[in-house]
Formats: structure tokens, C-alpha cells, sequence
């Protein structure tokens, strides 16, 4: 299925977002602040940035021999890279990070060192998952490979899914891993077929260069440099590597699945004309999930993402206004007959996600 051959009906509730842009825009307006990052966001960068390197140069220069203690510097590091990821790359990449699109930019390149590529990020996660959200053969958050993980109930159901909310989360727990490694090298491929790539980005063979000028890049000052410089056998930074991914990875996993793969969100299906039965808002409020909404620390750390709904409807609108849209965009929400999904805590969500993980393992979740 080709994104260019599925659009979204216009005339359900087409009220709905017009209304709700309205209200959010007010807000902005009557409070004299911009949608973009403020001071809260530089500082907010700051920290980030330290939680990653920080444990990074010590790493490089403490002269640690102690395997337990380079373990754990790479396991801070790998807090310090989906911070990064959640809080600073995120939305650098969707232009919301500043008014100036230079530093949305420069920002967007800390995907590249924390082992991904800003570029197919943003036609992976802008372009697929905030357009498409859980459709399946469109949305790539919702498709790993067909015979490891089932997110969808119309995908196909192998018998090793039974057992995906057991081993579900190591696979998690690779992510950041699989980005690092093989993904940004599939989906440029996958993306130049299906004319996804943006041509001002260059022709294809400058795309591939980049890529691999970037992970060599990465490679180099996270891996080669620590077997270098710490003073402790190689095996012993090859496994702080691993165990830095598993931390990045499973934490990355875990805020973005349980925002969609859920028993209460929906996995819409186009008509046989590739239309989908919703409008474009409406499609993002039925396929997403809030959770932990008056969390302060956990919320400040994954970068507002605990706000899915308003992060789907508003990506261009810095996370650190998330909190106090919210009441705005649920109001809205509730009054146009719309559901408004969220879970209290974040524990109890990630427990919903496990039990649907578990269904959709099972022979009976399996459309037809």
C-alpha cells in the first residue's frame, strides 16, 4: 500500500478541528507566548545534552577499569540518548523545537548521533505514523518484522505471536540498535521506491553517502573511541555498548507503543478506493492514547509525550505547551462526541499495552 493512494474523508466532523485550532490559537494569543520552544526548552536542551555526555566523557577520560562501572556509564548514556531523542530531537524534527528553522536543524542532527538519521525520521514518523496513524502497511511504528511482533489485528498472525507479551519488550529493547545498524539503510531503499524521498535532500547516491558518513560518525566517537581510551578489554566496551541500546531502546519502545497499540485505540482500514472513514483529526484522536497526564518529572523527561493526542493534532507546537493545551483540547474533543483516551498512570497503561499484546497474539484477534 502506497501513501499516495489513501486519503481521508473530509466531511465527518470537519468542524472538529477547525474549532480546536481556533481555541489553541487564542490561547497562544491572549497569553502573548509563542508555540515554539521558549527558555524552558534551552534549558531543557542543556540538560539533556548533559545526560549524555557527561557520562560519555567519563567514560573516555576517568580511567575507569572497573567492567561493572563502564556498564553502567553506558547505560546512563543510553538515558541520556532517548532523552535526547524525546525531548530535543523530536522536535527539532517536526520544526517546533524554535521560530528559526536553522536550529530546528542544527537540533535535528542529534538523531544522527544517537545513532538514527534525521532525514528518514522524518518521513518514517512526520510523513507515515502522523499522517497514517495504526494503518496498517502505512504506518511503520506498527510494523516490525511480520513473524517477530503483531501490532495491528489485520496483520497476519504467526503461532509465535502468542508469546509476543513475553518477549515483546526485548525486542524493544533493540531498537535503537536496529536504527543504528540496518533500518536507516532499509528505509532508504524502501523510501526511494515508493517516492517518499524529498528531492531537495539530493539524488539518491548523496542520500546513501550521508548515511554512511553518518554512521560511521557514530560508530566512531561511541564505540571506536571507548575501545581506544578506556583502560579494560575490548569485550567489555562491546558489552556496555549492548547494554547501552537495551536502555535507549526499551524505553523508546515502550512511550511510543503504548501511546497506540492499545485495546482502546482503533486500526482503521481503507476503503477499496483507499479512502479512510475519517477525517485527518478525528483519525488521530481515535488511534492515540494519552497516559500520565499529571506526571511533572516523567513527563519533563520523555519530552511531553505522555500529551499523544496533542503532540498528534499539534506537532508543530513545542511539547513544553502540551500540559496546558490539554485541558483546551479535551473540552473540545469531548463536546464534538469525541473520545478523549487517557490512563491515568503510565505503569497501568503499559500494563493495557501488554494485555494487548497479548490479544493480538492470539488466533480470535484477526480481521477478516
Amino acid at each position: 500500500m502506497l501513501a499516495k493512494s489513501v486519503s481521508f474523508a473530509k466531511g465527518v466532523k470537519a468542524d472538529y478541528i477547525r474549532t480546536l485550532r481556533k481555541r489553541v490559537g487564542e490561547y497562544f494569543e491572549e497569553n502573548h507566548i509563542s508555540k515554539y520552544g521558549n527558555w524552558r526548552m534551552a534549558v531543557k536542551t542543556i540538560a539533556m545534552l548533559s545526560f549524555l555526555l557527561v557520562p560519555y566523557l567519563t567514560l573516555l577520560f576517568a580511567g575507569i577499569t572497573n567492567g561493572w562501572i563502564v556498564a553502567l556509564l553506558y547505560a546512563a548514556i543510553g538515558v541520556g540518548q532517548a532523552g535526547v531523542g524525546f525531548s530535543v530531537m523530536h522536535d527539532a524534527c517536526h520544526g517546533s523545537f524554535s521560530k528559526y528553522p536553522w536550529l530546528n536543524k542544527i537540533f535535528s542532527y542529534t538523531m544522527n548521533f544517537v545513532g538514527g538519521n534525521a532525514s528518514l525520521w522524518k518521513i518514517q514518523h512526520n510523513v507515515l505514523h502522523h499522517s497514517f496513524t495504526n494503518v496498517e502497511g502505512l504506518d511503520e511504528d506498527i510494523a516490525p518484522p511480520a513473524w517477530l511482533l503483531r501490532f495491528s489485528p489485520h496483520a497476519k498472525r504467526y503461532w509465535i505471536h502468542r508469546l509476543q507479551h513475553i518477549y515483546g519488550w526485548g525486542f524493544y529493547a533493540l531498537g535503537t540498535l536496529s536504527w543504528a545498524t540496518t533500518k536507516d539503510f532499509t528505509g532508504l531503499f524502501k523510501y526511494k521506491r515508493d517516492g517518499l524521498l524529498n528531492k531537495k535532500d539530493g539524488p539518491f547516491s548523496f542520500l546513501l553517502t550521508k548515511v554512511i558518513l553518518w554512521k560511521v560518525v557514530y560508530y566512531a566517537y561511541i564505540l571506536v573511541l571507548p575501545l581506544i581510551l578506556v583502560p579494560v578489554s575490548w569485550w567489555v566496551v562491546l558489552i556496555g555498548f549492548l547494554v547501552m541500546h537495551l536502555v535507549a531502546g526499551l524505553l523508546v519502545g515502550i512511550v511510543f507503543q503504548t501511546a497506540h497499540v492499545m485495546p482502546q485505540t482503533q486500526f482503521p482500514v481503507p476503503s477499496e478506493d483507499g479512502t479512510l472513514e475519517n477525517n485527518w483529526a478525528v483519525h488521530q484522536v481515535l488511534t492515540t492514547m494519552n497516559f500520565a497526564p499529571k506526571s511533572h518529572i516523567f513527563a519533563w523527561y520523555i519530552g511531553g509525550l505522555n500529551f499523544q493526542i496533542e503532540h498528534h493534532l499539534f506537532p508543530n507546537i513545542c511539547h513544553i505547551h502540551y500540559k496546558k493545551i490539554s485541558k483546551i483540547v479535551k473540552e473540545t474533543t469531548l463536546e464534538f462526541g469525541l473520545p478523549y483516551q487517557s490512563k491515568q498512570y503510565f505503569l497501568g497503561a503499559l500494563w493495557e499495552h501488554a494485555k494487548m499484546l497479548r490479544s493480538l497474539g492470539r488466533p480470535a484477534v484477526q480481521a477478516s
